[in-house]
């Protein structure tokens, strides 16, 4: 039997990824990578989310990376905030 991922309650899901837009006014979209191994072909393949996240300040810019978490639904789309800007674009 396949073990279940199940949350206790008061965890949240984080990921970290880089921020691709910021153009909207306290919404950034965030880019989050990650590598599976295909099961026909046996090779690790890069599979992308865009994520929408709340930035109150309008604090990260394009390239920053950032940890993002799980939060109550802000709006249609955004249901994650921004917790910390890990490295400052160069």
């Amino acid at each position: 039997m396949k073990e279940q991922n199940v949350q206790t309650k008061g965890t949240k899901r984080s990921f970290i990824g880089i921020v691709t837009s910021d153009k909207m006014d306290k919404t950034i979209v965030v880019s989050i990578d990650s590598k599976r191994m295909d099961t026909l072909y046996k090779k690790y393949v890069t599979r992308t989310k865009k994520c929408k996240a709340h930035d109150e300040n309008n604090d990260a810019h394009v390239g920053d990376t950032v940890r993002i978490i799980e939060c109550s639904p802000i709006s249609k789309d955004k249901c994650w905030r921004l917790a910390e800007i890990i490295e400052r674009a160069k």
